[in-house]
């Protein structure tokens, strides 16, 4: 049953109450008009609950824009949502990347090079990747019923391909049911080609305002939290929490050791207890994402209070953001063989109330104990 309102509904009480069903939940088609983002085909997602979202097909099924409520989920940068043709991968010193990243809720990094930009076999490697700029094919979007759920589901294809080289394609389906407050994500990445080839993937989380807000906070089932240079160092006892922006503020990422929740994931979530949610008096509002270890063993925490660039990421990856170079040395990297196939599954949700941030927080707490017994 779909929970809408306050209230249980079956299929036959709904469609009784309603000409379509698009009245609550649909899938939305477009093609963005103007300026740098003239010609991206994106997807906009409405699931009933107040959860709303955009799929962009042209910027590799990623999630730009969401919202709850009316309340934004996602940092977005200045950049727009710039379509793929603008993307310079090497330049400027291999952080061309920059100029088309939007923020979002979702930006994927890799699929053969993730993290920060270097030279290799005297070959310049952009920031993280081609993956969030290449357009997808075979695209596909429905809303189907399962006896009294109805599912939105979009799908397509992307692929990282070039001549003498890599050839590997990521196959994304991105559902979510009516009435709920959560989306997932299903990847499956094949290596079409011929050669054994690098194989790194990191999925850029952006949480941005009002859930990032002075009294915002990082709740996660951490047994150590690594700083990755000087700058994480200086304060590092406050990896998890957050404050206002301040100007010039240079930031700081962490390197998270997690212990497991009671499902066998582990997760995260950027949380703000002080967030109206409604037009009462409830309020706390979260972003949380869950995952496989065995499928994403790292997770990265951008910390990053700029102002103008106000932002937490939340990144689970196959790997760390010290780039391609690093990953080898250290026996980390990983590559896959031809015709071989990575699965990757998120759950990307809210938390809505002091009771589910607290829920969420216990489980984090109950984790860390039993690693520690």
């Amino acid at each position: 049953m779909a929970y809408l309102y306050g209230e249980n509904y079956t299929r036959s009480q709904l469609l009784a109450r309603v000409g379509d069903i698009s009245q609550i939940a649909r899938i939305k088609p477009y093609r963005l008009v103007e300026g740098l983002e003239d010609g991206l085909f994106a997807l906009d997602v409405c699931n009933g609950s107040g959860l709303e979202f955009t799929v962009l097909a042209s910027r590799g099924m990623d999630i730009s824009t969401a919202r709850f409520n009316g309340r934004s989920l996602a940092w977005r940068s200045a950049t727009s949502d710039t379509h793929p043709a603008y993307f310079d991968h090497e330049g400027e010193q291999g952080r061309g990347w920059l100029r088309s990243f939007y923020g979002g809720l979702v930006v994927t990094c890799g699929m053969t090079w993730a993290g920060a930009n270097d030279i290799e076999n005297g070959r310049q490697y952009g920031l993280h990747g081609r993956v969030s700029n290449l357009p997808a094919t075979g695209v596909q979007w429905d809303g189907t019923w399962q006896d009294d759920e109805y599912l939105l589901t979009i799908r397509g294809k992307v692929r990282e391909a070039t001549v003498f080289g890599e050839n590997i394609q990521l196959t994304r389906t991105i559902t979510t049911r009516m009435g709920e407050t959560r989306l997932f994500i299903q990847d499956h990445v094949e290596n079409m080609g011929a050669r054994r080839t690098e194989h790194m993937i990191l999925y850029h989380i952006n949480v941005g305002f009002p859930v990032v807000n002075d009294s915002a906070r990082l709740i996660s089932p951490t047994l150590a939290a690594q700083p990755r240079d000087p700058d994480a160092e200086d304060g590092k006892e406050f990896f998890a929490t957050m404050h206002a922006p301040v100007a010039g503020y240079r930031e700081k990422v962490y390197f998270h050791e997690f212990a497991r929740l009671e499902d066998g994931r582990v997760g995260a979530a950027m949380v703000n207890p002080d967030c109206h949610i409604g037009t009462g008096t409830v309020r706390g509002l979260g972003v949380y994402c869950c995952y496989y270890p065995e499928q994403l063993p790292r997770f990265i925490e951008w910390k990053m209070l700029d102002a103008g660039t106000y932002v937490v990421g939340m990144e689970p990856a196959n790997c760390l953001v010290l780039g391609r170079p690093k990953e080898r040395e250290a026996g980390t990297l990983q590559f896959l063989e031809p015709g071989e196939i990575r699965e990757y599954t998120l759950e990307i949700g809210l938390l809505v109330g002091q009771d589910q941030i607290d829920a969420f927080e216990n489980a984090c707490h109950a984790a860390i104990h039993r690693a520690r017994s």
